[in-house]
């Protein structure tokens, strides 16, 4: 699989499923030693070649700054190794997420791209893994979606034996304390349970350290991160019902200053309204602090819980 043909970086290849676990571990230490050629961007570089695909489409600034965060890529996979498929492939998606990252990434907003690409990682990882499994109305129902990655912490919680397979009882179990049908249940455990490449034995890449020690997380806790991402949309259907109660020059200030992939200019607003650049920062602070108060307001009135798809 090339790594990234859209963004003409062919270089670097992912490792390849579809091998013995044996093979395929070989393939992914190869791999790790290629990626680890590639140097870590100093911040004044990384805003530099940032600038450069920003402004001039520099395709050799995205190749560095692509290449320069293919190890964020791999420890982000290690993470869902146990989620039943092949390692290699969760790397190959979760490239992909890095390029988008890539496009969308603005140097002018003070955060370094590992930090902003770490969403669009695992937004795409988390997204082949629930296409992959036929799982996505599973997927989409929040409840559902905890259990999916944060099946062995209630298994541990309940007293259920990790290493083997669930019986009836123990589904009936897990059903009762998630609210959730049993045959769910039943899903999510044979997906999880199902993987394809055990990837967990020692391997020694060039470093002679194991691969596990370099880019395993064994604190990664799914549930609280599903936790995290339930938050955040609780947070912006807030503030979406209180984007409605503003007025529509209003809203659209918002939404362009504030919202949009590519925010807009004071320049370019003050030329679609017809008012001064003055004028439009007057009406983005005015409407920002009503939009604050009013979000405040409703906070305090809608409940935490999300509807389910």
């Amino acid at each position: 699989m090339s790594f990234a043909p859209t963004m003409a970086v062919s270089a670097v290849v992912a490792p390849r499923s579809g091998f013995s676990p044996k093979s395929q571990r070989a393939e992914l230490a190869q791999y790790m030693a290629e990626i680890a050629k590639f140097p870590i961007l100093e911040l004044e570089e990384e805003r530099a070649l940032a600038k450069a695909f920003r402004d001039a489409q520099d395709v050799e600034a995205a190749h560095k700054l692509v290449t320069s965060h293919l190890r964020l890529v791999v420890k982000m996979a290690w993470k869902y190794r146990g989620y039943g498929l092949p390692v290699s492939d969760l790397i190959a998606e979760g490239n992909i997420g890095l390029m988008h990252a890539v496009k969308r990434f603005d140097p002018e907003r003070g955060v370094r791209l590992s930090t902003y690409a770490m969403w669009w990682i695992k937004a795409a990882i988390q997204e082949f893994l629930l296409s992959s499994w036929s799982l996505v109305t599973v997927g989409t129902a929040v409840a559902r979606k905890k259990l999916l990655f944060g099946l062995n912490n209630v298994k541990r919680k309940l007293g259920i034996d990790q290493d083997r397979a669930l019986s009836d009882a123990d589904k009936r179990k897990i059903a009762r304390a998630t609210n959730l049908p049993e045959i769910d249940v039943a899903e999510i455990e044979a997906a999880t349970r199902g993987a394809v490449v055990p990837l967990d034995a020692p391997l020694e890449t060039e470093k002679g350290n194991q691969l596990a020690s370099e880019i395993a997380d064994p604190t990664a806790d799914f549930a609280a991160r599903v936790e995290a991402d339930d938050e955040r949309r609780w947070r912006l259907s807030l503030v979406e019902r209180a984007l409605a109660t503003l007025d529509p020059r209003e809203q659209a200030i918002v939404r362009a200053r504030n919202l949009a992939a590519e925010p807009a200019t004071l320049d370019d607003l003050s030329k679609r309204f017809g008012v001064s650049r003055e004028r439009v920062r007057q009406l983005e602070e005015r409407a920002l602090a009503k939009l604050g108060e009013r979000t405040r307001a409703m906070a305090r009135e809608m409940p935490k819980a999300l509807p389910v798809a």
